[in-house]
């Protein structure tokens, strides 16, 4: 089984750079995952009504950094959409930050982020820098990634 596993996780790894996945939240967005310094890690846009938040489940520790996006639409009661984004199935990232972030607003498209990231490398064994774009339509919900 942990042949399978380690198999598993490897072949994930070696998914291409375009295999960026966009999900809604699970078990593993959870307040205690947030990435500190949380100052870092959590910020607000289009009014507070968005909010982008790295989170670090610290496993597997080359994919554990996934980026989680609250937004409109609301629902009934007013709670807010919650994605997750991620490297592909169900992994993230070997790191994100907000710091050093780039955001821009386009009335067509919606709001768009450049997050830097750290990617798995399979050829290297190691990470690159990279950065990941991801594009918000509030009206719809909508949210795409990729590189």
């Amino acid at each position: 089984m942990k042949q399978f596993l380690a198999v598993t996780i490897f072949a994930a790894f070696a998914l291409p750079a375009t295999a960026q996945e966009v999900r809604p939240c699970d078990e593993l967005a959870r307040v205690d995952a947030v990435a500190e310094p949380w100052a870092d890690s959590t910020q607000t846009f289009a009014g507070n009504r968005v909010r982008l938040v790295v989170i670090d489940t610290l496993e597997p520790a080359a994919a554990a950094f996934h980026l989680v996006i609250l937004s409109p639409p609301f629902d009934e009661v007013g709670g807010r959409q919650c994605m997750m984004v991620g490297s592909g199935n169900s992994l993230g990232f070997g790191g994100m930050t907000l710091v050093g972030m780039t955001s821009s607003y386009d009335p067509a498209t919606g709001l768009t982020w450049g997050v830097p990231v750290k990617s798995y490398n399979a050829n290297t064994g190691g990470f690159d820098d990279r950065v990941l774009k991801v594009t918000l339509n509030q009206s719809s919900g909508a949210v795409t990634a990729g590189f």
